[in-house]
């Protein structure tokens, strides 16, 4: 008797059209992805397009939105790597219902739609109040370094920058000699020769890029020549900036007059500090707006991811911030998660902040007291040993607060409640580092990251995304 297998010709056409449905369990994450998606207010996406109808046709961007969330949320944040799972991953082909967008489409769609791909988290947000898992009586707040796309061998001086953008200079100059020949190069196209042709582009040039600059932060050039000189000339400003604020610090020396009015003797200095005479400052030419902090004992180029999350580790505040400390941030944070929680449609307002030490600042805890909110923040990183340089007044009372039965059981939920968010990201989504460049685009790309982690956080809690 021959053995029994069951067939398998690989030449076998398919007797009958394929059917999506088949090829996913009901209850897969990509058909939860597609049912949220519906959900979203995609407005703007689509009026970045063309209405008329004329031009190549584009890929929806209502697919092109699930497949950007079923891919973060998977971990999987490469154009490259985006295109290849849709030709071998089941779930991103039924996401994509079999077309294949290229990496090079994939990467434009994310950078073309950066401001409202940063939007979605707070559509999400809402998608998870009206399933009524968002409690706000609680929150937490807490920061982590994302290591930016950039080298930290890319940090140059000023002196280095100018002369790299000299020698890029000559050899741009020694190029175009052999293309142009005797003319410059840079001749006035025929229509903009006359006076009142070239005032009117000028007058539109300037307009748009006024409209530009108020619009969002300036964006990273990806040409480096032009990487260059946005760092030489942000040097440049930050230097200015010393000056002047040095001039004023001495005209008010001069005065002896404090801002309040009041006479002040100003104090006797024999030798007056002298701002450099040119910039001193060091800045990353890959990600300008990247900062070096610190990674255990390493320093790297980063942002300083902040998140405001609920008991059940819920995210209802995502910034980006540039400074690798977190003490400004406690104040900026709640009012974020204040904004968001409002435009989500959550009626109750937060009571009570848990926060750690490095969130400590005496006029950010008033503040948050003056709206009805209780802090809790940790004075110290070590209870046990108070620090003699903020002995009496806020700390001396927090410490009598966290000594407290109640009050010790509230902060000790702090670390429950938020830590886990970003070990989740990192760990299990594999999220350690930001792709995009400029804070701007990485503020982006944060936000949409904490919102890929709350469409997850809803899918596991097994109510429906449109909330029936």
């Amino acid at each position: 008797m021959p053995q029994n297998f069951r067939s398998c010709d690989r030449d076998q056409p398919l007797l009958l059209p394929p059917d999506l449905r088949d090829w996913l369990p009901e209850d897969h994450l990509a058909w939860f992805v597609i049912e949220a998606v519906d959900e979203l207010d995609l407005e703007r996406f689509y009026a970045s397009y063309r209405e008329d109808g004329h031009g190549a046709a584009a890929h929806e961007p209502r697919m092109m939105v699930g497949l950007f969330a079923y891919a973060y949320c998977v971990g999987e944040r490469s154009s490259r790597g985006i295109e290849r799972r849709c030709r071998e991953d089941v779930a991103f082909r039924v996401i994509c219902a079999n077309r294949v967008p290229d990496h090079a489409t994939i990467a434009r769609f994310r950078v073309r739609h950066e401001g409202a791909l940063a939007e979605l988290f707070g559509q999400v947000l809402g998608l998870c109040a009206k399933a009524e898992i968002v409690d706000p009586a609680v929150l937490a707040v807490d920061g982590s370094k994302f290591a930016a796309a950039a080298s930290d061998s890319a940090i140059r001086t000023y002196e280095e920058i100018a002369a790299e953008v000299l020698a890029e200079a000559g050899r741009i100059d020694a190029a175009e000699d052999e293309i142009h020949g005797q003319a410059r190069g840079d001749e006035l196209p025929e229509r903009l020769t006359t006076r009142h042709g070239r005032e009117a582009w000028l007058k539109e040039a300037k307009s748009q890029l006024e409209a530009e600059r108020a619009a969002k932060p300036e964006p990273v050039p990806r040409g480096r020549e032009e990487r260059l000189e946005l760092c030489r000339r942000r040097l440049a400003e930050d230097w200015q900036a010393e000056q002047l604020g040095n001039h004023a610090y001495e005209a008010w020396r001069a005065r002896g007059v404090a801002a309040d009015g009041s006479r002040r003797i100003a104090p006797a200095s024999p030798k007056p500090y002298r701002p450099p005479e040119r910039p001193e400052g060091k800045i990353n030419t890959t990600d300008p707006d990247a900062r070096r902090m610190k990674f255990g004992r390493n320093f790297l180029p980063a942002y300083n991811a902040q998140a405001v999350t609920t008991k059940d580790q819920l995210i209802v505040a995502a910034e980006i911030t540039t400074q690798g400390g977190d003490f400004e941030q406690l104040d900026p944070m709640i009012s974020a998660a204040e904004r968001e929680l409002e435009g989500a449609g959550v009626k109750a307002p937060p009571e009570v902040i848990l926060a750690d030490a490095g969130y400590w600042s005496n006029g950010h805890i008033d503040s948050l007291r003056e709206r009805g909110m209780i802090p809790i923040v940790a004075p110290d990183t070590t209870r046990g040993r108070p620090r003699k340089t903020r002995l009496g007044g806020p700390y001396d009372f927090m410490r009598r607060v966290l000594d407290t039965e109640s009050g010790g059981a509230l902060y000790s939920r702090r670390m429950p409640m938020v830590e886990p968010v970003f070990a989740q990201i990192k760990a299990n989504r594999r999220i350690d580092r930001l792709k995009r460049r400029g804070r701007a685009a990485a503020r982006s790309e944060w936000r949409f990251i904490a919102a890929t982690h709350n469409l997850l956080k809803l899918y596991r809690s097994g109510l429906d995304p449109a909330g029936a």
